[in-house]
């Protein structure tokens, strides 16, 4: 039972277990958006990193991405219901580094912000 357990945090992580990943996902939280948005939202992330990562997502079923028929071209992204799921999952990682920092490194290092 272990084993089948760190089998399936193995699998969650190389799911969504790089930095890139988990902030489109954060991103998304929020609902609906196009390419360009998602990337300005990120800052420092290229636009083939970015792509990569969104279709790597929709692979895992994480995304849907839904394009319109329209020139120029609109392409959206929404997380599906199994993306959504994720909310807990992130909100815990969030109150673990918040103490993690507080515990840690505040004082050590600035402010994150």
């Amino acid at each position: 039972m272990i084993e089948m357990s760190q089998n399936l945090v193995e699998m969650a992580l190389k799911t969504m277990g790089d930095r890139w990943k988990v902030m489109i996902i954060q991103e998304l939280m929020d609902g609906t958006k196009r390419f360009g948005e998602i990337k300005k939202e990120l800052g420092d992330i290229t636009q083939k990193v970015l792509t990569a990562n969104l279709r790597a997502l929709e692979e895992k079923g994480i995304l849907i991405r839904t394009v319109y028929a329209q020139i120029p071209p609109r392409v959206e992204y929404t997380l599906t219901s199994l993306g959504y799921n994720l909310k807990p999952v992130l909100d815990s990682m969030r109150a673990w580094a918040e103490e993690y920092y507080n515990e840690n490194v505040k004082g050590v290092l600035p402010a994150l912000g």
